[in-house]
């Protein structure tokens, strides 16, 4: 690493070098000892919140019949204590439809894990253990996160507890497809190496605290990770600790992404020439008792232009169900506006 990114580092948001005078570019011992310092503290600060998750899942009745010695498939993966009283965050796809969950702290005591809710949707879960008070990691801001600071990934990958990997912050504002289709909106993409195990462990920074949970790896590409912001863990966390779910609201029309032709777009003096085609309508839906019609193209909801489905997905918050939408379609070649009550889906946990 070259020493003008070593004296970044230096500089990033670590409290206990504060107030220390910036050494010279050229001295780089002191920068490699300044960089190893605040990654030391960072774990060590972290260490004692980051939990290792087993998991036993009871195989389908088809494979269990085929030959498998085993009626359950295990698995493993990271998470972190976030309160005193033993709630956990971790990833989804660790925890989804397991039929059991252990936890094991770092000080080597281990405990069953209870389900509290998880959400596919930006492949988070919350668990919680019953271990009187323990050790709770502090959250971070990720709106306060820039590009090039230090992140550090603490998990359990391949089995291997506790593991500590350094990088830089890569990237800011991507978007990651989850397992159920949906687009995680603002994840952070870091080069600290993760590998399956480290999955629901928390990425910190120089100060120690969790500024997103590691999620997914791009393969078979190298230094491209990827975690969820600790702000929409936030969020989240919160929504499935209230109800053990995630409320959103739907319409009931399955669409895809299309192009509206020019000639078109330019005649009704459309904003975009995108839009999303409405390929089907289910019964008894919000959208059948709007009027909306297969082939209609939404371009509006209140107002918002509509320029694809994932466009759709973030419109639809737990805040519209129930209240009435103007949702702007075209029609053919004309444009219309009409009122609909977007229902609730339920969480696909």
């Amino acid at each position: 690493m070259k020493p003008s990114a070593l004296r970044a580092i230096h500089n990033t948001d670590t409290e206990s070098l504060k107030g220390s005078p910036i050494p010279a570019v050229g001295d780089d011992a002191v920068l490699l000892a300044a960089y190893s310092q605040a990654v030391v503290r960072a774990a060590e600060a972290i260490s004692p919140s980051v939990a290792f998750i087993e998991i036993t899942k009871a195989l389908p009745q088809a494979r269990a019949a085929a030959g498998q010695r085993s009626r359950e498939a295990r698995g493993s993966g990271s998470g972190f204590v976030f309160t005193p009283d033993g709630f956990i965050l971790t990833n989804s796809h660790v925890v989804h439809g397991a039929a059991k969950v252990s936890v094991t702290l770092s000080d080597g005591r281990r405990f069953d894990a209870t389900l509290v809710g998880d959400d596919p949707s930006t492949d988070l879960a919350v668990i919680r253990i019953s271990a009187g008070r323990v050790p709770a990691a502090p959250l971070g801001d990720s709106e306060k996160i820039r590009v090039g600071q230090l992140a550090i990934a603490i998990g359990n990958p391949y089995g291997f507890q506790y593991s500590v990997t350094a990088g830089v912050v890569s990237a800011l504002g991507r978007s990651l497809r989850s397992e159920s289709g949906r687009l995680i909106d603002n994840v952070v993409q870091t080069d600290a190496a993760l590998n399956p195990g480290n999955s629901g462990g928390p990425l910190v920074n120089s100060a120690g605290e969790v500024i997103g949970v590691n999620t997914a790896v791009i393969l078979p590409a190298q230094g491209i990770c990827f975690a969820v912001a600790i702000n929409t863990a936030k969020f989240v966390a919160g929504q499935l600790i209230m109800r053990g779910r995630i409320r959103r609201a739907f319409l009931g029309v399955a669409g895809q992404n299309v192009t509206i032709p020019r000639f078109i777009a330019r005649a009704q003096q459309l904003a975009t020439e995108n839009g999303v085609l409405v390929i089907g309508v289910e019964k008894q839906s919000p959208a059948e008792r709007a009027g909306i019609l297969d082939g209609d193209v939404i371009l509006t909801l209140d107002g918002t232009a509509v320029r694809s489905v994932d466009d759709l997905h973030k419109l639809l918050t737990d805040t519209r169900i129930g209240a009435a939408c103007r949702i702007g379609l075209l029609r053919r070649t004309e444009k219309i506006e009409l009122r609909v009550i977007p229902g609730e889906i339920a969480s696909s946990a």
